[in-house]
Formats: C-alpha cells, sequence, structure tokens
C-alpha cells in the first residue's frame, strides 16, 4: 500500500485530488479526529477529510471507508474516492426489511408551507409534493394534512407529510418525510408503524454520517442537502456543492435520491448530472410570477434530462 508514503503525505495526495471539486472552508474550531496511526490509509483519510472541509463525524465515516476500500482492493488510490456501499457497512439490496419502495425516480419536488400551496402544485402536475407545515396548533395542523391528503386525490402526486406521522397514517397519504432530528426523537415503534401501514419514509440527510445513520432504516428515498446557500431555514451544515452531490449519489444509488437546498434553474444542470432522480424545490416554484408555469419548465426540465 505505498508503505514508503506517510500519513501526512498520504493525505495530501487525497486534497490533491480532491479539493477542487469536495473541499469546503475548514471552520477555524474545526479539529481532526484521532485515527489509529497504525492504519496509515484511515489517519491519511481521517487528516484529509478535515483538510476538505468535512465535519468531524463525516471525516470518521469518509476514512473508515477509504481503509475498507484499499484493504479491499488491496492497494492505495488517492485518485478513487469511496462511493461503494460496503466500504461505509452499508448491507445489499434487495432487503426484506426496507419500507415500501418509490419510482427510482421522483421528479420535481415541492415542498410547500400549507395545504392551499401543496394542492396548487399537485394540480399544476408537480408529480411529488411534501406538505411541511409548522404550528403548534394541533387542530390546525391535523385540518392542513386531512385537506392536503384528500386535495391531491385524483392528480397522480406522490403526497409526503412532514414530520407528523401519526395523521398520515390516519390520513392514507402516500409517505412520511423526516428531517434529522425528527428522526432522532422517533422511537422503534413509531418507525415500525409507519412501515406497517404501508406508507413510504423519506429521511433527509446532510453528509455521510447521517446517509450510515439513514441507511440502516432502508428507507424509500434519501434526500442530500443542502446543494447552496439557503434562507428557507438554518442549516447546520454547510452548503455541499454539486462536487459532494455527486459522490453522495454513487454511494446511495441503490435509492431514490432528491437533491435539495437552494436550486434554481441555472444550477439544475450541474445538479441532474450528479445523476439523482428528483429534485426539491420551494422558492423556485412559490416566487414564481405565475407558478403553473414554472412547473411545466421545470418539469420539462428534468424529464428531458
Amino acid at each position: 500500500m505505498n508503505a514508503g508514503m506517510n500519513v501526512m503525505a498520504m493525505a495530501q495526495s487525497i486534497v490533491q485530488a480532491h479539493e477542487a471539486t469536495l473541499g469546503l472552508p475548514v471552520q477555524p474550531d474545526a479539529q481532526a479526529l484521532k485515527g489509529d496511526v497504525n492504519d496509515l490509509v484511515f489517519a491519511a483519510a481521517l487528516q484529509a477529510g478535515h483538510q476538505l472541509g468535512f465535519e468531524p463525524a463525516d471525516a470518521l465515516c469518509l476514512a473508515q471507508a477509504w481503509s475498507c476500500q484499499s484493504l479491499r482492493i488491496g492497494e492505495f488510490h488517492p485518485q478513487q474516492w469511496p462511493t461503494e456501499a460496503v466500504d461505509f457497512g452499508m448491507l445489499p439490496w434487495p432487503r426484506k426489511d426496507a419500507f415500501a419502495p418509490c419510482p427510482q425516480h421522483l421528479g420535481l419536488y415541492a415542498v410547500m408551507p400549507d395545504a392551499a400551496w401543496t394542492i396548487r402544485m399537485a394540480r399544476a402536475g408537480v408529480p411529488t409534493v411534501q406538505l411541511r407545515f409548522k404550528s403548534g396548533d394541533a387542530a390546525a395542523v391535523r385540518a392542513e394534512v386531512m385537506a392536503a391528503v384528500a386535495g391531491v386525490q385524483g392528480t397522480g402526486a406522490r403526497l409526503f407529510i412532514n414530520d407528523h406521522w401519526q395523521l398520515a397514517i390516519e390520513a392514507g397519504a402516500y409517505g412520511v418525510h423526516l428531517g434529522q432530528e425528527d428522526l432522532q426523537a422517533m422511537k422503534p415503534a413509531s418507525l415500525k408503524a409507519i412501515k406497517d401501514a404501508g406508507l413510504r419514509l423519506g429521511l433527509s440527510t446532510h453528509g455521510y454520517a447521517e446517509m450510515v445513520i439513514a441507511d440502516q432504516l432502508s428507507p424509500s428515498y434519501i434526500a442530500m442537502g443542502a446543494v447552496f446557500p439557503t434562507t428557507l431555514k438554518q442549516m447546520a451544515t454547510a452548503p455541499q456543492g454539486t462536487g459532494r452531490l455527486a459522490v453522495y449519489s454513487q454511494l446511495l444509488r441503490d435509492y431514490p435520491r432528491v437533491a435539495i437546498g437552494g436550486i434554481d434553474k441555472a444550477s439544475l444542470p450541474a445538479v441532474l448530472a450528479s445523476g439523482v432522480g428528483s429534485v426539491g424545490v420551494v422558492r423556485a416554484l412559490m416566487g414564481a410570477a405565475d407558478p403553473e408555469a414554472e412547473v411545466a419548465t421545470w418539469n420539462a426540465a428534468i424529464q428531458h434530462d
């Protein structure tokens, strides 16, 4: 495994090979995790992950994967970024305990703040919609979920309900979408209830560590973001960019994949080039002068990619 190279030289060879496409600025207070120095590849990849601006937990996942890859192929290749699921400890497909499946290409995915917008987008021809209604009023939440499920009937749109899984089951929605905080708060019995009801499950991820966690649940699809800066919600992680999106997409190729976060028509070709089969949008539709016409434009661009 290129025994003549030391850890720092190996790390720099990884950084130089991938900095242009995968690197992000390193936070001033970020610190590299200490790895097993007896495993040169692990230690080098861990250091390289830090230098490329990966979050500590993601750098650790990456280092473990790079070490597994090198052992599997019998040598260290700094240019060969790990994208094989087995190197990240992911099980092969098909899986008998997986959530109900989704189409591999979910197409345009509109994430809307209330039932009225959700229904409007479904009737405009958006193939996949999500109701992300935030309120502490239980009655209002119930009314929105029930209205959205009833309103999309006959449109052909797949409706996911963000967070409110009990109401999604009761109303007969197509599926449930959970963010990382929602997922961490879920009990195994609650996830089992969603699966037993036959609803699809979509999960948000923001890097390798969250992808590995999501994969353990065998969800129906995995969302990856934020690809670009977004002002719609406070993000704990930096925008990932299309370079990282491409390697994430390769790793998760057995899943339907949704790219989301700050995507507009100018950046759409680069996003689609990553191999994702769905693009999540909010402002691009809600902020358009003619949202229905905008839906048609996006649908055409995604379907003809």
